[in-house]
């Protein structure tokens, strides 16, 4: 079973020399990997101690770049966090129209 790590831990490493990410729920710490890194140092500074997801995502990392990433795998963000982060989309309607939005008001004040 892999540990849970909470993303108020997470947040914590967020320095250069003590540097944790989130990539897919998962908790990485790249601290020894920051010099290596082929994108450079500040790529990964810029999403130290937060969900590094879309950036990592967004450049299109190769197969040997994710088996480079398993190493520095130390557990998975908390179910309670991940339960937080979900897009709005899976929690509310997205329709933002006016209508929507007042039927929404009318809603919550009538409950």
């Amino acid at each position: 079973m892999s540990k849970e790590i909470p993303l108020a831990t997470v947040q914590k490493h967020n320095k250069p020399n003590d540097l944790w990410l989130i990539i897919d729920n998962k908790v990485y710490d790249v601290t020894k990997f920051l010099h290596e890194h082929p994108g450079g140092e500040e790529t990964l500074i810029d999403v130290a101690g937060r969900d590094g997801t879309k950036a990592f995502n967004d450049v299109g990392h190769s197969s040997e770049a994710r088996e480079i990433l398993k190493k520095f795998y130390i557990g998975d963000l908390a179910a309670a966090d991940i339960q937080k982060k979900r897009p709005v989309s899976e929690s509310t309607p997205t329709d933002s129209s006016p209508e929507a939005v007042v039927a929404t008001k009318q809603c919550c004040i009538l409950h």
